[in-house]
């Protein structure tokens, strides 16, 4: 490959990366800020808790006998209860040399991410490894508009047919030869594709709304909302709501044994903005809060 090719390929892949990188940022976001907690010490950083959560699947609640309360990485360190539950805990920082192995279900509690108890990082990656794969098909449907032409002559032609050529990419009315030009000596070939981009981009916003279903985001688009009826709104946001379910019951569920636990009045809930609206626009607290 010259060197033309090569720094090609590498702005390709430039590009190819900014563009996946946006779509797991974008995702990423929404994952992590989707839950509003109340009543931690200030100690706690709820920004740090979530991305635990969301790239390991588990934090550890506890006190530190000098930092307070804190909430950091957690790594089982030996062995499990009949439910599954680690017996040692290890809390650490992966932005500090903070390492503890000593902590037990008596002095910690442990908040799972959801029921399966695994990240959601894999899933965000995998939705904005398609959405990424699409803008690229995208882009590259887009660009095979402009309907290269392949164009077969000798040499002592070639000069005059790239002027001729430059007239017709400016969209020229009138294409004007040499009278010396042999429009018999030379071929053609026009690879025109056909114009699916379109499609395509529906395809991409079907994949955004699953990626938004998977993290518990209504996502039924205003235009289409107009012509749903109230049954159908409503069940187009089932799958919306037991998404959201599994997350913010683990989360509830920490939020009480570190309640009976420390004596603290902790409560998590999904932020009001990702609340789904009925059709009247009032939202319904009790809408997927994970309440038994």
């Amino acid at each position: 490959m010259g060197r033309r090719g090569k720094n090609n390929f590498s702005s390709s892949l430039a590009k190819n990366m900014l563009s996946n990188n946006m779509y797991l940022r974008r995702l990423c976001e929404l994952s992590m800020s989707m839950f509003k907690w109340e009543g931690l010490p200030e100690s706690v950083d709820v920004r740090y808790l979530e991305m635990e959560l969301f790239l390991t699947g588990q934090a550890l609640f506890f006190k530190d006998d000098v930092l307070g309360y804190l909430a950091l990485g957690c790594l089982a360190n030996g062995s499990f209860d009949v439910y599954g539950e680690p017996k040692v805990r290890r809390a650490y920082s992966r932005y500090s040399g903070y390492n503890s192995d000593s902590f037990t279900d008596k002095d910690s509690v442990i908040i799972w991410n959801n029921y399966m108890r695994v990240p959601s990082a894999q899933d965000v990656m995998y939705y904005a490894q398609r959405l990424w794969d699409l803008d690229s098909t995208i882009d590259i449907n887009a660009r095979a508009q402009k309907t290269p032409v392949l164009i077969q002559c000798d040499e002592k032609q070639r000069l005059s047919l790239l002027n001729v050529y430059k007239e017709y990419d400016g969209n020229s009315p009138v294409l004007f030869g040499d009278k010396n030009l042999d429009i018999k000596g030379f071929g053609v070939l026009k690879t025109d594709a056909p114009f699916v981009a379109d499609k395509l981009y529906d395809l991409k916003n079907q994949i955004w709304n699953e990626a938004l279903t998977y993290l518990g985001i209504s996502n039924v688009s205003y235009q289409k909302r107009e012509r749903l009826i109230t049954d159908e709104v409503t069940r187009s946001q089932g799958g919306t709501i037991a998404s959201r379910y599994s997350r913010l019951a683990m989360r509830k569920q920490a939020c009480d044994r570190i309640n009976d636990l420390f004596g603290l009045d902790v409560s998590v809930k999904y932020r009001e903005d990702f609340q789904i609206p009925d059709v009247n626009g009032e939202v319904d607290g009790e809408s997927g809060d994970g309440d038994e």
